[in-house]
């Protein structure tokens, strides 16, 4: 339970570059956010977890070795939230940029290809933004953290 079959410097190793190798991969596969995420989603993280777990402790089953783990994606987790917010372009390269979505009524459908963002998906945004058709949105925004933001047009009352 102690004792740990690697050194505890390669638990911390193996943790940050796990870490990093799950934050790119992450980043360049959309900005879903957890709420937003389909079952086969869910899946793939679960998975993931399970896949990179032995690539983090090099086989070894210690308590130690499980804390060091925990404590360096921690560690990681806290430095990196404290960079992000300290460097701007750090933050743009991690976190990405707001991109509009629909514009004056019209769907930029081009984005919403590279964002992976089906019609249903965009449909079922307007709706929770109030409104049923894309032509009644001013904006329509996808933020940084995968949720997107509907701005109305200005409805005009009858003379």
């Amino acid at each position: 339970m102690w004792q740990t079959s690697v050194p505890w410097w390669e638990f911390v190793l193996r943790g940050v570059i796990v870490y990093l190798f799950l934050l790119v991969f992450l980043r360049l596969t959309g900005k879903r956010q957890t709420g937003q995420y389909a079952p086969f989603d869910l899946v793939l993280l679960l998975i993931l977890s399970n896949a990179v777990q032995n690539s983090m402790n090099a086989g070894d089953n210690s308590l130690v070795g499980g804390l060091i783990s925990a404590s360096t994606l921690l560690f990681c987790h806290v430095a990196l939230s404290h960079l992000t917010f300290r460097f701007r372009r750090l933050e743009r390269l991690i976190d990405g940029r707001p991109r509009v979505l629909v514009q004056d009524g019209k769907v930029d459908e081009a984005l919403m290809q590279s964002e992976r963002i089906s019609p249903s998906d965009l449909a079922a945004a307007l709706r929770a933004g109030g409104c049923l058709h894309a032509h009644e949105v001013a904006r329509a925004t996808i933020e940084v953290n995968g949720q997107i933001t509907v701005v109305l047009r200005p409805t005009r009352l009858p003379p």
